[in-house]
């Protein structure tokens, strides 16, 4: 008996794949735990389209994301701070700060998808690495400037 999985299935395969069991195993328990359909010509054809749309739908959203990485790239962040001895800010630039701004700028980045290269303790410029998912990484420049005042 062929069948197309439903959910993955341990010693059997993933969603999406057809496969041949013995027809008391699809019969008796595939199929009524919901684990798996009966593989019809009919079915099999839906499952490839399924299948296609799927992939159009990722490709669709790398395209988005490479979008997102390119403008993240172009733009440089600067943040103002109070700013004591040897250039030494007052407290640190944290990347909920960083997260913040870029949502000021039409951005939805999670702050824990933002990761420094080293704290932001002084004065100078910085950059950071943004995980924008699908395998896609940004870098963004930041940019630490003193409060005039």
């Amino acid at each position: 008996m062929q069948i197309i999985l439903l959910n993955d299935v341990d010693h059997l395969g993933e969603k999406g794949e057809v496969h041949d069991v013995a027809d008391g195993y699809g019969r008796n328990y595939l199929i009524p735990q919901g684990l798996a359909r009966v593989a019809t010509d009919g079915a099999i054809r839906q499952l490839r389209d399924e299948q296609q749309q799927q992939a159009r739908k990722e490709a669709a959203k790398q395209e988005q994301v490479e979008e997102l990485k390119d403008e993240l790239e172009d733009m440089q962040v600067v943040f103002t701070a109070k700013v004591g001895e040897d250039n030494r800010i007052f407290g640190t630039v944290t990347t909920q700060q960083i997260a913040v701004e870029l949502s000021n700028r039409g951005f939805d980045i999670d702050r824990r998808d933002i990761e420094l290269d080293e704290d932001i303790r002084f004065v100078g410029a910085y950059t950071a690495s943004i995980d924008l998912g699908h395998g896609v990484e940004a870098t963004l420049d930041i940019q630490v400037i003193p409060e005039s005042g």
